[in-house]
């Protein structure tokens, strides 16, 4: 299985208030969530003209964290099929406290292709 960690230091553009997901100075959900997502990324291996799209997000922000704390998210491989790659993601902080757990899925796509059917914004 393929796993991934990354780890980021919580700052305060990273809060609950900042993002406006709620009004304390605690590591907010949103931020949780793009660090685990930017843990499936770093898991999988792509070829130069693909990518992967999110597709559907299930977690549970379980532990708050301060400002300053260290956090890594981490993401493992459990499943593939075809084009789609379901990833199980945690967070923990530096004291190894569960912050967060779920699922992630992704799809894999051919970048030129999946951008061509975007139309721009005005159109």
């Amino acid at each position: 299985m393929d796993t991934a960690s990354i780890t980021h230091v919580v700052s305060a553009a990273d809060t609950a208030r900042a993002l406006g997901s709620g009004d304390l100075d605690v590591l907010g959900t949103p931020r949780v969530l793009a660090w685990c997502e930017e843990a499936t990324c770093a898991a999988l291996e792509l070829e130069p003209a693909q990518t992967s799209v999110g597709t559907r997000v299930d977690l549970e922000h379980l532990a708050a964290s301060p400002v300053g704390a260290e956090v890594t998210a981490t993401a493992t491989v459990v499943h593939t099929d075809g084009r789609l790659v379901r990833f199980q993601v945690a967070a923990h902080d530096a004291g190894g406290t569960l912050l967060a757990t779920g699922e992630i899925r992704r799809v894999i796509v051919d970048r030129e292709r999946f951008l061509a059917r975007i139309a721009p914004v005005g159109d």
